[in-house]
């Protein structure tokens, strides 16, 4: 293989250049130097592949010191690294397939190397820390777009082609005409200079994508970029016809890379807001075609036409399977269905009265009076055909959308009295806010830092009593258009009060920063737990935190939340090794659809990649991820970037390779969760959440000892005392820079705060 390996005497040289790599410059000076000690060299000659795509045997990881490595992925060049970066780290904790080929060029290729028993022989395995996964999207800073620009034929047949080529864009988003014209129609031209940087990388001013007209640009990254996933942004030559920044149409994220112009050139430009109303167009133009359905209605005819179209675009759609029942005579009412798609019978103490039968031109309806009150069903509605589509409501939206339907009906469709809404959800009446001062609160240690702040332990100096005080930078919260989303984070902790789920105390506002005080779950995070404890593939651990999550999710969905953010990272655990879900930053109060693309992209849904719209069905695809994650050691559409992650979740979870852990019922409860198609998602059928429950999987599964928390939890996490932080590895210099806030007086903060 041209391979040869020593182990050569430790020089501090070799000590100070691991020091410097990412992944290991946070363990302590000591274990540095142990590691170093026991680290080997490895020479690879050119052309020599270092590891081997889909290898499971792999338990090296590699450091270089010297030399040039390509990055190959299905036979495809990808990347470059160089010395100082990093390959085949995870298979220091766990049995992983090789998610790429590394293969020596030009020169000998000089590597340091420890394997996974070295790496735990020194409780290094303990105390590696992986870059844990952000969230993205959820800005809502105004984005400026420019006047169109007349265009004429060549210049519209120019970017149509480099619409077409954009490989990256189709891959994700269906471009047909119509989209690309919307798309020719509104772009705007801009003359850009030699030299300049259009975009640079970091740049949280990410906004628009480009179409290169004229000129030619070069797309860079800067030094210091160490590992394989961090490498794999795309960098070369953009030219006419040629096209870039296509993440930026999707969500709000820092810019990947920097793009200079080489010459004087010419784009034309599109801001993510236009891009967005394209796309949602569509939803919008079926909507309409809800509204005709709506008008065949007798009891809705007291709405008028606006409020008809806002009930249009809150209906939501239920798949049934053949003999599944709708409902059944004597149940409580709940939901009005409008059948679109197959055939049902109605069934009246027994006998079948009348079969009912959707079409293209025809839809038809029933329980529409559970809409004014929850009386008992008066028939049983059975589905007949092979599958049924209905679009439903319940009376819960229907009434925080537009009031009571009997107060609608009082008023008349042309009458003018107000109707009042009636919120969901709402703060528990049990708890009281405004009785913890945060002058009385003492700072204990760091549990956590991200782009937002801080998160710390703080004591009650009056009670005794421990919690977790997260800071939320306002000039970072400003910066990023985030006001609207803080609010709604507040709000929806509010709205919480699950054993699940980590509970607000307070909320304050200071100068520089919003606070809010939470529960502490002094077990750690599970994402970190997970690493450090190598429970990867233990299948009593995945069947434990889903099943929480689910109960979370439960709670949440009853109020009309959307979680949209599970993942390991914001899942913890207490002091009795129960889990609790963590972080709102991206949750919301959700009647029918919402458009905002948000999340962590391993964990992105179809619906939220193509921004149709969505609703709470994306959570339960979140927790089909989850469940893959836990059992593998990674999720199902990993990749090297977010764009080669989108590809894959369109082709559908059928196209992934399910790994020994995953399979048998735990692989048919993943793929009935991360169905494409949203309404067919285990939970969103009839049943909702007892569907996993009952699944195979969770057969002899104790649902109620977990429900009131009296199960055994199968890992319990060292904690010594309320006041213990071991389980927690933030440090200060992982804090980011505070953004300096001043007060715009636009007052968007003023209700923040519960207690001074």
């Amino acid at each position: 293989m041209g391979c040869s390996s020593s182990k050569p005497d430790v020089h501090p040289e070799r000590v100070d250049f691991l020091s410097k790599v990412k992944l290991i410059k946070r363990l302590p000076q000591n274990d540095q130097r142990d590691l170093a000690a026991v680290m080997k060299e490895a020479s690879f000659d050119p052309d020599t592949a270092i590891i081997t795509q889909g290898d499971e045997e792999g338990d090296t990881f590699y450091v270089i010191k010297s030399g040039t490595a390509k990055v190959e992925i299905d036979g495809k060049d990808v990347a470059m690294l160089k010395a100082g970066d990093y390959f085949g780290e995870t298979a220091l904790l766990r049995d992983d397939p090789r998610s790429a080929t590394i293969r020596a060029v030009n020169n000998k290729v000089v590597c340091y190397t420890v394997t996974r028993k070295q790496f735990a022989d020194l409780g290094l395995n303990t105390k590696l820390e992986f870059p844990k996964r952000g969230a993205v999207g959820g800005g809502l800073a105004k984005v400026d777009a420019k006047p169109p620009t007349d265009k004429n034929s060549s210049q519209k047949d120019l970017i149509s082609r480099a619409l077409k080529a954009n490989t990256n864009l189709n891959n994700v988003v269906q471009l047909d005409d119509a989209k690309i014209n919307a798309m020719i129609d509104v772009m705007w031209e801009e003359q850009v200079a030699a030299g300049t940087k259009i975009i640079t990388q970091g740049d949280l001013n990410a906004d628009y994508f480009y179409i290169v007209m004229d000129g030619s640009f070069e797309i860079s990254k800067a030094e210091g970029v160490q590992s394989v996933r961090e490498a794999m942004a795309p960098i070369g030559t953009v030219t006419q016809g040629g096209s870039f920044g296509e993440l930026a149409l999707m969500y709000f994220a820092p810019r990947a890379a920097t793009v200079t112009a080489k010459t004087a050139a010419t784009v034309m430009i599109i801001a993510r807001p236009q891009f967005k109303n394209i796309l949602a167009s569509s939803s919008k133009e079926m909507s309409k075609e809800y509204v005709n359905y709506l008008n065949k209605v007798e009891i809705l005819d007291a709405l008028k036409d606006s409020e008809k179209l806002k009930l249009a675009q809150s209906l939501n759609e239920m798949v049934f399977s053949k003999d599944d029942f709708v409902f059944k005579e004597g149940e409580t009412g709940e939901m009005f269905y409008i059948l679109i798609d197959g055939t049902v019978n109605v069934i009246i103490q027994g006998k079948t009265v009348t079969s009912l039968q959707a079409s293209s031109s025809n839809a038809e309806f029933f329980g529409e009076k559970a809409l004014l009150s929850k009386e008992p069903r008066q028939a049983t509605i059975q589905v007949t055909s092979v599958s049924a589509t209905a679009l439903t409501v319940d009376k819960a939206v229907f009434e925080a959308l537009l009031g009571r339907l009997e107060e609608l009906q009082s008023r008349g469709k042309t009458g003018s009295a107000e109707v009042k809404t009636v919120a969901v959800g709402g703060a528990p009446t049990s708890r009281q806010f405004g009785l913890i001062i945060r002058k009385d609160l003492k700072r204990l240690g760091l549990l956590g830092c991200g782009g937002f702040g801080a998160v710390e332990m703080v004591e009650h100096m009056k009670t005794n009593d421990t919690f977790a005080l997260k800071a939320l930078s306002k000039g970072y919260v400003v910066k990023t258009g985030m006001q609207q989303s803080v609010m709604s984070e507040k709000n929806v902790q509010l709205m919480c009060d699950s054993v699940f789920i980590v509970k607000l105390f307070e909320t304050y506002n200071g100068d520089q920063s919003l606070y809010f005080l939470l529960e502490l779950a002094l077990g750690g995070e599970l994402y970190a737990t997970y690493n450090k404890k190598n429970m990867w593939g233990k299948e009593d651990c995945a069947k434990f935190y889903v099943a929480g999550t689910t109960f979370a999710f439960d709670h949440l969905h009853s109020k009309k939340i959307v979680f949209r953010d599970l993942k390991p990272e914001n899942l913890l655990l207490n002091e009795s090794g129960h889990v609790k879900l963590t972080d709102m930053g991206l949750a919301k109060v959700i009647l029918g659809k919402t458009y905002t693309t948000c999340g962590t992209p391993d964990y992105f849904a179809p619906e939220l990649i193509a921004s149709k719209g969505h609703t709470h069905a994306v959570d339960w695809w979140t927790l089909g991820i989850l469940t893959f994650e836990l059992l593998s050691g990674h999720p199902p559409f990993e990749s090297a970037t977010p764009m080669q992650i989108y590809q894959k979740v369109t082709k559908g979870i059928n196209k992934v390779a399910f790994p020994r852990k995953c399979k048998g019922p735990q692989e048919s409860l993943i793929k009935s969760l991360c169905n494409a198609t949203p309404g067919e998602r285990l939970p969103m059928k009839k049943g909702g959440s007892d569907n996993i429950k009952n699944h195979e999987w969770y057969k002899g599964f104790d649902w109620v000892a977990m429900e009131n928390l009296t199960m055994k939890a199968p890992y319990l996490p060292s904690v010594k005392s309320k006041k213990d932080i071991a389980n927690f590895s933030a440090r200060r210099e992982d804090m980011p820079p505070q953004v300096h806030y001043k007060d715009d007086k636009s007052g968007w903060d003023k209700d923040f705060a519960t207690s001074t």
